[in-house]
């Protein structure tokens, strides 16, 4: 943090008020402040992969968070001092759709919004983005970029607990099973050519295999795997978010909460073995969620998921989400799937 001369301070507040006006991808400029307004920004980019780089504070204190396209949280809730500076960095993916890969297309560009409870965005810089390690998300409802509040999925959370360098790729979709991921062409046929050499490929799909088959189930794994290698990229399987289901003794019912379906397919189990047998990373995040739900216990829990709002004891609320994103971030640092420098603690 650096204490800057209040009446500079004064002149970059002013700019921060003018009405957006759209960047042009092509000027060969950093995209700025001109494009923002006391609200969010607007930047008319093509899609890809973008650095941005704030610098946060004002006259007075101020707390600033950034989220941007369908809701994805990308920079948290960051404090400033009055009279000082803050300068944090993020790598963010535009695409088209901008959220769900079966939903609308959104709107185009790259859309930022500042949030928190005092924001106060003093200078941006948007750039294209060089050298990005990237993580696509494969998965449902759980996972995806939910498009309208109280929903959030984990994946939609995750971009604020990595730094500049790394970007999330979220290409999970409500309502999807591992049979439908592979069968709809905008979903594996349209991720699985994004993939690159050395790109982590997180997969988590259960919730909606109910009527599959412990030996479908367990080679449409094995294909994502295969699909995700064939490119030069690392797959990591991810075992299903529990859905929040007690048995009258506190702890997780083991059919419906710990995701075991009508066939009897223990979804988490299939999971294990088959990243045992090919040799993949596994976040265990079943395991993870029972274990901080259980200790939540029946009426802690209730806000994690969305039963106080919807009576839904399978999706997440933000703060769920965030929190659940924060178990994922945990394990990619403990597994050395992303380097530490790349990685948001604290």
């Amino acid at each position: 943090m650096r204490r800057f001369n209040l009446a500079v301070l004064a002149a970059v507040t002013l700019s921060a008020g003018l009405t957006a006006v759209p960047a042009q991808a092509h000027s060969g400029r950093p995209l700025g402040i001109a494009n923002c307004t006391t609200a969010g920004c607007h930047f008319d980019v093509p899609p890809g992969t973008y650095d941005v780089k704030v610098l946060l504070g004002g006259e007075t204190a101020s707390s600033t968070a950034i989220s941007g396209e369908t809701r994805r949280s990308l920079l948290p809730e960051t404090a400033a001092p009055a009279g000082e500076r803050v300068s944090r960095s993020f790598t963010v993916n535009v695409r088209t759709p901008e959220g769900e890969p079966t939903g609308p297309d959104g709107t185009p560009g790259l859309d930022l919004v500042l949030g928190g409870s005092a924001p106060a965005l003093a200078d941006i810089r948007v750039t294209p983005a060089r050298h990005t390690r990237q993580i696509l998300l494969v998965g449902d409802s759980t996972v995806c970029d939910q498009p309208g509040d109280p929903y959030s999925g984990w994946g939609q959370q995750l971009p604020q607990y990595l730094r500049k360098g790394v970007s999330v790729a979220n290409y999970a979709d409500s309502g999807e099973s591992t049979v439908t991921y592979l069968s709809e062409p905008r979903l594996w046929a349209t991720v699985q050519p994004l993939i690159r050499p050395g790109d982590l490929v997180l997969v988590q799909l259960a919730h909606n295999d109910k009527t599959t088959d412990e030996a479908t189930y367990r080679a449409n794994l094995e294909t994502l795997v295969a699909g995700v290698r064939e490119k030069g990229g690392n797959p990591v399987l991810v075992t299903p978010i529990v859905r929040r289901w007690f048995n009258s003794d506190g702890t997780l019912n083991n059919g419906t909460a710990l995701l075991v379906n009508g066939l009897g397919v223990d979804h988490p189990a299939v999971i294990r073995s088959v990243a045992a047998a090919e040799d993949v990373p596994l976040i265990d995040l079943t395991a993870k969620t029972k274990s901080l739900v259980e200790s939540l216990g029946v009426e802690g829990s209730k806000a994690i998921y969305l039963y106080n709002e919807k009576r839904d004891n399978t999706h997440t609320s933000v703060h769920g989400a965030t929190v659940y994103a924060g178990l994922v971030r945990d394990e990619l640092l403990a597994q050395g799937l992303v380097p530490a420098g790349l990685v948001r603690v604290g």
